[in-house]
């Protein structure tokens, strides 16, 4: 399959090298790049691990033209007000009759019921694994795994950049060298006032929402707290107690309507919650049939960001 990705950051890197890695068993083969900073590039045979851009497209849809994938993977940077212009890019892959894999929250924390209704309407396929948990099976457990189950809420600490900030302040350090830590991970926004200010975590809270609970939401709607107060001196009268805080997300329904929340909680550090060391994330989805069941991802970067988005191109492939 010919695939074509806007963006080129850390993921996109990572996803370039995973499927030369791949290559021999799963023959995909990226014949063009678009990106914001560093211009297009494109081959009609595939191109490199790290190729030579030339100068921008005039336009996401002569990109798409010239280019000609068959899927076309979104990775460009999240914009947690609005989704833009990830959702446009998306509609224009499908405009065009292609599959569509977005690793950006944005779209589907803004705009998924319409999403899907347009790739059906299209018949193309449309995944977002990496979206979620840094690639880690969450959408795709409850759609091949849990069939007849009803979500109605969910607990987790989704955001791994807050973790990286707290367990500097929990040392001593500021908030600004936490987030040199997790800009040197690769895995802090290209804002990183995003995931302080806890719009990641609202993202990807109302994504998981309207996926699994049918919301029709958006970040805007989530009741939301960062971190940015916390200091250092908080952090350690907590750990005097054996506490820890952590950026929670939860979501449940009440009165018939989905309520969605994340905000920074002190917890015991025996807490389930709070056991998630370093980017370790956990999601726990409360159902209907199967009581609680979670997804732990253990220690995740980049390179398991892009191993979600690879996930969803094999099953693409095995689809169509």
């Amino acid at each position: 399959m010919r695939v074509g990705l806007i963006g080129f950051g850390n993921v996109g890197r990572a996803f370039a090298r995973l499927l030369e890695k791949q290559h021999s068993v799963y023959p995909f083969r990226i014949v063009g790049i678009h990106t914001a900073h560093h211009g297009t590039a494109y081959s009609e045979s595939r191109l490199p691990v790290n190729p030579q851009f030339g100068p921008p497209a005039a336009s996401i849809e002569e990109f798409l033209d010239r280019s000609n994938p068959d899927v076309v993977v979104e990775l460009t940077t999240l914009n947690p007000e609005t989704g833009e212009p990830a959702i446009s890019h998306i509609r224009a892959a499908m405009e065009r009759g292609r599959h569509v894999i977005t690793a950006n929250k944005g779209p589907i924390a803004h705009a998924y019921a319409a999403l899907r209704d347009e790739a059906r309407h299209k018949q193309v396929e449309f995944r977002f694994e990496s979206t979620v948990m840094d690639g880690a099976p969450v959408f795709n457990t409850v759609r091949n795994n849990l069939p007849g189950v009803k979500i109605l809420g969910f607990t987790g600490v989704l955001n791994s950049t807050s973790k990286i900030v707290i367990a500097a302040l929990r040392e001593g350090k500021s908030i600004e060298e936490g987030l040199d830590e997790a800009r040197r991970l690769g895995i802090a926004e290209a804002d990183a006032s995003y995931d302080i200010d806890g719009w990641d975590s609202a993202a990807k809270t109302a994504a998981l929402a309207n996926v699994l609970m049918d919301a029709r939401t958006t970040p805007l709607e989530v009741e939301r707290q960062g971190i940015g107060h916390l200091t250092s001196q908080d952090l350690r009268g907590l750990a005097k107690e054996g506490k820890t805080v952590c950026l929670v997300s939860r979501a449940d329904i009440n009165g018939g309507r989905v309520r969605l929340q994340v905000r920074p909680e002190a917890l015991a550090e025996t807490d389930l919650i709070a056991s998630m060391q370093g980017t370790s994330n956990l999601l726990l989805l409360h159902t209907d049939l199967m009581g609680t069941v979670g997804t732990v991802s253990i220690s995740p970067g980049v390179e398991q960001t892009a191993y979600g988005v690879f996930s969803d191109l094999v099953d693409i492939a095995k689809s169509v």
